[in-house]
């Protein structure tokens, strides 16, 4: 996992992040992407199930992973925080807003902690035919850390068909802009979890963004969602 972090040109993904509002990266091989998703049927494995259909979500269904994450999930996840906090500093300061984000993942879940947001955020996402996901924001307490992704655990093609990923954003006195982004087994999409800067005419201004998921047209699709801050 860690290797394929090491290989990321940063400089041209905050490019294709503040052009496009996303950028793509290889993440995880295809044996680990087998492994991770083999966990959906581990209970124990999770802290807690949602049913989309139940809370008008969409169809299909996801479930939270419990502390101590799996090993490459761990490791995913410590070693993206770094150069992603570094983008969403630049965020902060182009934003005019003073708080900055520590340098490492466990300083930054030590803030969430002791604000009372306790409960891990990383998750399992399944969908079967005719499955899909509402545009959404993961927000999960007054704590924030603006990037996530999502990576893809399943084979396109193979696998299922459908289930594109899809990113909207809404700029101000504007229609929304979508996007759907191809992703292939072990890739990960990284987007804002709730806006981004964007340089306008008369300064830096918020855009606002959600993601979801296409309709499944067969097969079953199968994800892991990495959110940096944790739950209250």
């Amino acid at each position: 996992m860690t290797k394929h972090c090491a290989t990321i040109d940063w400089q041209s993904a905050a490019a294709d992040l503040a052009a496009n509002g996303y950028f793509t990266v290889p993440a995880l091989d295809p044996a680990t992407c087998r492994a991770i998703a083999a966990l959906y049927d581990d209970d124990g494995r999770f802290r807690s199930r949602v049913v989309m259909q139940r809370h008008n979500f969409g169809r299909g269904e996801y479930k939270y992973l419990a502390y101590p994450l799996p090993d490459p999930v761990a490791s995913l996840r410590s070693a993206l925080y770094p150069p992603l906090a570094a983008i969403a500093n630049e965020w902060r300061t182009a934003l005019h807003e003073p708080e900055r984000f520590p340098p490492t993942l466990n300083a930054f879940l030590a803030q969430c902690h002791a604000a009372g947001q306790t409960r891990p955020t990383p998750l399992l996402l399944r969908y079967t035919s005719d499955d899909y996901n509402c545009l959404h924001q993961d927000l999960y307490g007054p704590l924030v850390f603006p990037l996530q992704l999502t990576v893809l655990l399943s084979e396109p093609q193979k696998d299922f068909t459908g289930g594109e990923f899809v990113l909207v954003e809404q700029r101000p006195r504007a229609q929304s802009r979508p996007a759907v982004v191809p992703l292939s087994q072990g890739e990960a999409v990284v987007f804002p979890v709730h806006h981004r800067p964007v340089q306008g005419t008369r300064g830096v201004y918020r855009v606002v963004m959600r993601h979801g998921v296409s309709r499944v047209t067969s097969g079953v699709r199968q994800t892991l969602g990495i959110i940096f801050h944790d739950a209250a």
